[in-house]
């Protein structure tokens, strides 16, 4: 699935640290592909992306297309940011257990109102001018996209 890639016109304020183990993931990130790697062995996800497995210390993984959606599983407001995030908050962040069963934790994009717990959710990037991270927000159904609504009697 490829995701909505949403450009930010300023630099992330905390830029992750890749490696040549996690350079594929911010590479596919980029164009809009969640990725991780996935075990050979064991049939396992690891996230995020490791060059030996976690679970069955295999060294056999492959890279693989995660569907980037799920549910919210827990969230929070960070109102007091540390330094670094000064000017960027209050940062909604929030807990996602994809579909695939690997859990993540990132930024969430919410507009009006929170997005409850246990609501479908779906990834975008964020394309920074410096590169890429990614959110989640609220996933809209087809029927939402397309602008059909539903008529009462």
């Amino acid at each position: 699935m490829s995701m909505d890639i949403i450009p930010v016109g300023r630099r992330r304020a905390w830029p992750p640290r890749v490696t040549e183990a996690t350079r594929p993931f911010w590479g596919a990130l980029a164009l809009g592909r969640m990725t991780t790697t996935r075990c050979d062995n064991c049939a396992r996800y690891t996230f995020p992306p490791k060059p030996i497995c976690p679970h069955c210390w295999s060294s056999k993984l492959a890279w693989t297309d995660l569907g980037g959606r799920g549910m919210l599983y827990s969230r929070t407001v960070i109102h007091a940011p540390p330094k670094v995030f000064e000017g960027v908050g209050p940062l909604h962040v929030g807990i996602v257990d994809l579909d695939e069963g690997v859990r993540i934790c990132c930024g969430l994009l919410e507009d009006d109102a929170p997005i409850p717990l246990d609501s479908r959710v779906e990834l975008v990037t964020l394309l920074y001018a410096d590169g890429p991270l990614f959110s989640a927000r609220r996933q809209v159904s087809a029927r939402e996209a397309s602008g059909a609504h539903t008529q009462t009697r």
